[in-house]
């Protein structure tokens, strides 16, 4: 018979990896399935390979990635050297409309995508769980800061976050280690932005999860900037980094890798989960594994995708009597913004590869202040660089004196880049498509989504905000852009098993437990309620280790 577990965690990612050191710490025999490989760092990680030692240079093997990766490589970190931290497309299919392009960037591999992750780590304020409330739309979180603030001081205690306290209400400070430096340019540009716009806009340096000194065993950054790569010194945070060791080290973790998760083992006459059925990834054999509970962190698709697929003849959906599983999907709208040439401080230049750049938080529709003409608001990242030898490429010269002027840096420049809320609608949202299956033979998900009026409207005064800072920073060359990219991009999308307040209008309850079935958790970005404008990843950290802690008490008073 079946070992049957404690807890079953899907997904070994950002939140799998956290729900699996939180479980284990707490004493569960905790299974956690992994439908990639394993991973190994010292020959996985290749952030020292240099371009010279890469077959392309560095230029990618494009006919291997039309072949196999044509949407995986739309993202900037699909590159000769990180592709294999991305799925096959072929392999694992997925359909939209024609008219509705989405971009599902995925990781299939223990870690996850949290091997790629962007890094960036910003807390919500009730700014953020008070909105959809203040604004009429979709339906109220049904936590708010209050019930969060001490998870995300236990999880930046543990991960290790560089930043700078600013004391802004819409930007709660965190457990902070010393903050990386700006450059030379940037200090001229928050200077310009604090004369000008006084505190309304602030530029500070990104607060993320990158080591600024030793921390609980893993070595400081050393600035090779590549993090996407990996990271040997474990200088950033991954769940490969940080959280497995962290369950291993208990002696209570089992982990699975090659194990795709097919569909949700159900008691009907209990109301519980039971377990997980996979398929081995190497042999296609089915597998069932019993649990006592589960925890879906699988990523905010691939969880709605398990709970479709594990429909009872009676139901749509497992956890799905609101019919909100899979719907209000939501990805950051990104790509407003403007670039321009900053002259001066050319006797300075910068050293190393700094893996982080600036951020400028909210400052539209705050809670005191004017109204803009669209809901919600953007931040930006960017930062301050010089031109290196690539501009050679499109300028005119020949020969020596041409080479020895490209070794000398160009002038600097200076990027806003904008990411802006998206709005929970319930016309987007994911569902099984009934005619195509993946390598695994498991129905593939078919994706409606597209951006509306508000998101178009962020991205353009993001664009026009931007470009009114570089001039008050005595910018020239000023070029603003809006981009016209698909959601999917930015690789944050959630909302698709959303909490609240109503088990008719959500899936979830205040302790992402399943308010259908008790001894189901969803803590990935599916739970997501609204979007806000900042990177969620703590934000999903927090709500596991809360809500593990929750579950854990549960099955204390024998309630689960």
């Amino acid at each position: 018979m079946a070992k049957r577990y404690d807890a079953i965690v899907v997904g070994s990612g950002m939140t799998g990896g956290w729900a699996a050191k939180e479980l284990t710490e707490h004493g569960l025999e905790t299974l956690v399935l992994e439908a990639g490989r394993p991973i190994t760092p010292a020959l996985d990680y290749v952030e020292h390979v240099p371009v010279w030692e890469k077959r392309f240079r560095g230029l990618r093997d494009r006919n291997a990635q039309l072949a196999h990766q044509p949407i995986q490589r739309e993202c900037y970190a699909c590159d000769e050297w990180s592709s294999k931290f991305f799925v096959d497309d072929h392999e694992n299919p997925y359909t939209t409309d024609p008219d509705m392009p989405f971009l599902w960037l995925r990781g299939r591999q223990v870690g996850g995508r949290s091997i790629l992750w962007g890094r960036q780590v910003y807390r919500w304020s009730d700014l953020d769980f008070e909105a959809n409330l203040r604004d009429g739309i979709a339906v109220d979180w049904p936590i708010r800061y209050a019930d969060i603030a001490p998870w995300y001081d236990h999880v930046e205690e543990f991960i290790g976050i560089s930043g700078e306290p600013l004391g802004l209400p819409q930007l709660p400070d965190g457990r902070f280690l010393p903050p990386m430096e700006l450059n030379c340019v940037e200090r001229v540009v928050r200077e310009a932005l604090a004369k000008r716009y006084g505190g309304e806009r602030v530029l500070t340096i990104g607060r993320v999860a990158i080591l600024t000194q030793d921390h609980l065993g893993r070595a400081a950054c050393h600035y090779c900037g590549y993090c996407e790569r990996g990271c040997i010194t474990l200088s950033y945070f991954n769940s490969i980094n940080a959280t497995l060791p962290a369950a291993q080290k208990t002696g209570k973790l089992t982990l699975r890798p090659y194990s795709v998760a097919h569909s949700l083992m159900y008691d009907k006459k209990k109301n519980r989960v039971t377990g997980v059925r996979v398929v081995d990834a190497q042999t296609k054999h089915a597998l069932e594994f019993p649990g006592r509970m589960v925890f879906l962190c699988a990523s905010a698709l691939e969880s709605a995708r398990l709970l479709l697929l594990s429909a009872t003849p009676d139901t749509t959906g497992l956890a799905n009597s609101s019919g909100q599983v899979g719907r209000n999907l939501m990805d950051h709208v990104m790509g407003g913004g403007a670039s321009g040439r900053i002259d001066g401080n050319l006797d300075k230049t910068t050293a190393g590869r700094r893996p982080n750049g600036i951020y400028v938080p909210r400052f539209r529709n705050l809670r005191d202040g004017p109204k803009s003409p669209f809901l919600r608001g953007y931040g930006y990242q960017g930062g301050g660089y010089r031109e290196d030898w690539g501009r050679g490429v499109d300028q005119a010269g020949f020969g020596a004196d041409f080479k020895r002027a490209m070794r000398d840096p160009g002038p600097w420049h200076f990027s806003f880049y904008g990411f802006g809320e998206c709005l929970p609608n319930p016309d987007n949202y994911a569902e099984l498509d009934k005619t195509k299956v993946d390598a695994y033979g498991i129905p593939v998900l078919k994706i409606h989504c597209r951006y509306g009026e508000n998101e178009r409207a962020i991205l353009k005064d993001a664009s026009i905000a931007a470009a009114e800072m570089l001039a008050a920073a005595g910018a020239h060359d000023i070029n603003p852009f809006v981009e016209n990219n698909a959601p999917g991009k930015a690789i944050h999308e959630m909302g698709t098993a959303r909490m609240g307040q109503d088990p008719k209008t959500s899936v979830l309850n205040g302790w992402n437990q399943a308010w259908d079935i008790p001894n189901l958790f969803i803590t990935d970005g599916a739970c997501m309620t609204s979007s806000a404008c900042q990177n969620p990843s703590i934000t999903y950290m927090a709500l596991t280790a809360r809500a593990v802690n929750h579950a854990v008490d549960l099955l204390k008073r024998r309630e689960l």
